[in-house]
C-alpha cells in the first residue's frame, strides 16, 4: 500500500502537477551545491530517482516520451566509482583487469573464493559484485550478510578475503580516515575539498557514518566532476545545434534528445567525450 501510495502522490500526480503548460513538458532543477560530494541534485521534480526496479515502476518510466522525431540516448559510465577506487588506492590487480576489459566481478569472484575465472558462476559473481560496490561504501559484514541472505560470519570472512586480496584498497581507506580526521575534510581528484562533519565525533555512531562518507567521497565526488568536465564540453560542441539536447543528467549518466537521423554520429561522438573527460591510468568505459 506504501508502495503504491508513493508511486501515485510522488510519480503519477507529482509528475501532471509539473507538466509546464507552456512547453507540454516536465523540467527539472539542478542544484549545484546541494550536496558535500559536489552531486548535481535534481528538484521540482526529483528526475533522478524515477522507480526501475518494480514493474509499477517501470510503467511510469514509460510516461518519459521524446519529441516526434527523436530518441532518447542514455549514455553512463560503467563502474566509474570502482576504477577511481582502482585509482585511488592504485591497485594494479584492478587497474589491469580494467585496462584488458575483463569482467571487474567475475575477476573479483576468482581472486576471493580462489578459482579459474572459467569456473565462476552467477551466483559467485553476484556476491564478488555486491562486496565490490559494497566496500566503495564502506558496508559492514552485517549489511553484506542482509544483502546476500548469508550469516554475519560468513559475511566478515568474504570481506576479510577481500582486503587480503586487495590490501592497497584497505590501506587507501586507513589513510584517508586519519588525513580527513586530521584536516577535516578529503579531496577529488580535482583537488575539490569535501568537508566531512563529525569525523572526530565521540559518538559512535556518528563516527562510523563520517568515516564512511570520508572513503567514499573522493570516489563519488571525483566521479561528479568528470561528468561536469564532461558536460560542458558536451554543451560546447552542441550549443545551439537542433540535433541534439542534453536532457537529463543522473549521477553517472547523461540522457539526451537526438534527432533520429543523427543517432548513430551523435552517439559515437558524445562516448568519446565522455571517454576522454579525464585523464586517468585506466580507461573510462561508457554505455550507450
Amino acid at each position: 500500500w506504501r508502495q503504491l501510495t508513493k508511486l501515485v502522490s510522488t510519480y503519477v500526480e507529482g509528475l501532471k502537477e509539473a507538466v509546464l503548460p507552456r512547453t507540454k513538458r516536465v523540467h527539472t532543477s539542478y542544484g549545484m551545491t546541494m550536496t558535500s560530494t559536489g552531486r548535481l541534485n535534481s528538484s521540482n521534480p526529483n528526475l533522478q530517482n524515477i522507480p526501475v526496479r518494480t514493474l509499477e515502476g517501470q510503467e511510469i518510466r514509460k510516461c518519459f516520451i521524446p519529441k516526434p522525431g527523436t530518441k532518447l540516448m542514455k549514455c553512463d559510465y560503467s563502474q566509474i566509482e570502482l576504477r577511481l577506487m582502482a585509482e585511488f588506492a592504485n591497485v594494479e590487480a584492478l587497474k589491469g583487469a580494467f585496462r584488458e576489459g575483463k569482467d571487474i566481478h567475475t575477476r573479483t569472484a576468482a581472486q576471493i573464493f580462489g578459482l579459474d575465472e572459467k569456473e565462476v558462476d552467477n551466483a559467485t559473481r553476484r556476491k564478488a559484485k555486491a562486496i565490490n560496490f559494497g566496500i566503495i561504501y564502506g558496508i559492514s559484514g552485517f549489511g553484506l550478510s542482509k544483502q546476500l541472505g548469508i550469516s554475519s560470519k560468513e559475511a566478515d570472512a568474504y570481506i576479510k578475503t577481500y582486503f587480503e586480496t586487495y590490501p592497497e584498497i584497505k590501506d587507501y581507506m586507513e589513510s584517508t580516515k586519519a588525513l580527513c580526521k586530521k584536516q577535516g575534510y578529503v579531496s577529488t581528484l580535482y583537488g575539490r575539498k569535501c568537508y566531512i562533519p563529525g569525523i572526530t565525533s565521540s559518538n559512535y555512531g556518528q563516527r562510523q557514518f563520517a568515516e564512511r562518507a570520508a572513503i567514499n567521497a573522493p570516489l563519488q565526488g571525483s566521479n561528479a566532476d568528470i561528468i561536469k568536465l564532461a558536460m560542458n564540453k558536451i554543451h560546447r560542441k552542441y550549443e545551439g545545434d537542433h540535433e541534439v539536447d542534453m536532457l537529463l543528467q543522473v549521477h553517472d549518466e547523461l540522457v539526451f534528445e537526438v534527432k533520429e537521423e543523427a543517432l548513430d554520429c551523435v552517439a559515437k561522438e558524445v562516448q568519446h567525450i565522455m571517454e576522454t573527460a579525464a585523464e586517468l591510468s585506466i580507461p573510462l568505459k561508457v554505455d550507450v
